[in-house]
């Protein structure tokens, strides 16, 4: 079973969505792929963040016929561990999450795949949660085609 680790913020709403979605995803294709998410700046989120994941995140999964398999688990800090396990690693927004990792984890930072999903200071969840599927949805075409070729 290989891993990957969806990271943003404050693990609350699109590091778990994406989550969420590709372990939903790959369970229905058969993929030996699961997901982990966590958050890079946790503490950002104490105080503006309630509950362990955001109304809308769930709310979007459920509209999708999804049921969250982790709803009650809390926003977590990435650890060194996490990402030394990953197989491979996602931050969601590059401008905002790549001075995180070189601040906080430097030895992995180089090491990420950036995406650009913006956060709600910049788009709805309406906007960037189907991003977030759009790029999900890419990433697991490029993995049962990476699967495929190595059987």
């Amino acid at each position: 079973m290989r891993h990957v680790l969806f990271l943003c913020t404050g693990n609350y709403y699109r590091s778990r969505f994406a989550e969420e979605y590709f372990n939903h995803c790959v369970r229905l294709r058969h993929l030996d792929w699961q997901a982990d998410s966590a958050g890079l700046a946790v503490e950002l989120g104490i105080g503006v963040n309630f509950g362990p994941i955001a109304p809308w995140t769930l709310e979007t999964l459920a509209k999708m016929g999804i049921t969250p398999i982790r709803p009650d688990a809390l926003p977590r800090g990435v650890t060194d561990a996490d990402l030394d396990r990953a197989d491979l690693t996602i931050a969601l927004k590059e401008n905002e999450h790549r001075r995180l990792m070189e601040q906080r984890h430097p030895a992995h930072a180089q090491r990420i795949r950036y995406w650009h999903v913006h956060d709600l200071d910049q788009a709805t969840a309406r906007e960037a949660l189907p991003e977030v599927v759009a790029l999900v949805d890419a990433l697991l075409r490029e993995l049962a085609a990476d699967q495929e070729s190595a059987s």
